[in-house]
């Protein structure tokens, strides 16, 4: 048996599960999708957001790529913001890390990655470039690595909310609020860093006046 086959396999053999355990399953699926969250998080296997967080299909709204960036000219990541804010009207987005991230790690190396990694890469350069003088104080490499994987969450935070596609739900509607974890490979829990409250002032030169 080919590997992708056995992935048919578990396929047919979780869906007889479902239907087993609930024979409309399916059928509230296809006619509705009301997710109340949008995760935005890394492309690691490891991560699954569904299964780490206990949650059904349908239940969250899902984008994710290398080291769970949040760049203002990824037209694929704001693609997704705005259908997930303003057509399936989340109430929350959460931008989630995980600790060994090696998107992360290799960002804090001099290696190239060749031009399409170099330049995704750079911009968690930045990351730490804003906050050189904490992380070069940690000189135990894999505790460096996972302070800037904490950092990195927060800054990708920040950019969601410089993004007009927030300011303009948290004008009109009031939400979504924003919340910044990390995932624990070693242990499977998720350690919250940060929330940011729908309608949280910002630094005025990133803040819309006529939305």
């Amino acid at each position: 048996m080919m590997p992708f086959e056995r992935l048919l396999l578990e396929n047919k053999a979780w869906a007889a599960e479902k239907v087993g355990e609930d024979p409309l399953f399916f059928k509230r699926l296809e006619n509705i999708q009301q997710p109340d969250f949008l995760w935005i998080g890394c492309s690691d296997s490891r991560v699954p957001a569904n299964e780490i967080t206990g949650t059904q299909p349908g239940e969250i709204f899902v984008h994710r790529n290398v080291a769970n960036l949040v760049i203002n000219t990824d037209v694929n990541l704001l693609s997704v913001l705005d259908y997930a804010v303003n057509h399936l009207k989340v109430k929350h987005v959460i931008v989630c890390g995980h600790y060994g991230c090696g998107g992360v790690k290799a960002a804090t190396t001099n290696h190239d990655y060749k031009y399409l990694l170099n330049m995704w890469l750079r911009n968690i350069k930045d990351v730490y470039r804003l906050h050189r003088e904490e992380l070069d104080a940690i000189h135990e490499p894999d505790e460096r690595t996972n302070r800037l994987v904490e950092l990195n969450v927060v800054e990708q935070l920040k950019n969601l909310a410089k993004t007009s596609i927030i300011q303009r739900a948290w004008k009109q509607e009031n939400r979504p609020d924003l919340h910044g974890w990390v995932y624990g490979l070693k242990n499977g829990i998720i350690n919250p860093l940060l929330d940011i409250k729908a309608n949280t002032s910002l630094d005025p030169l990133y803040e819309y006046d006529d939305l």
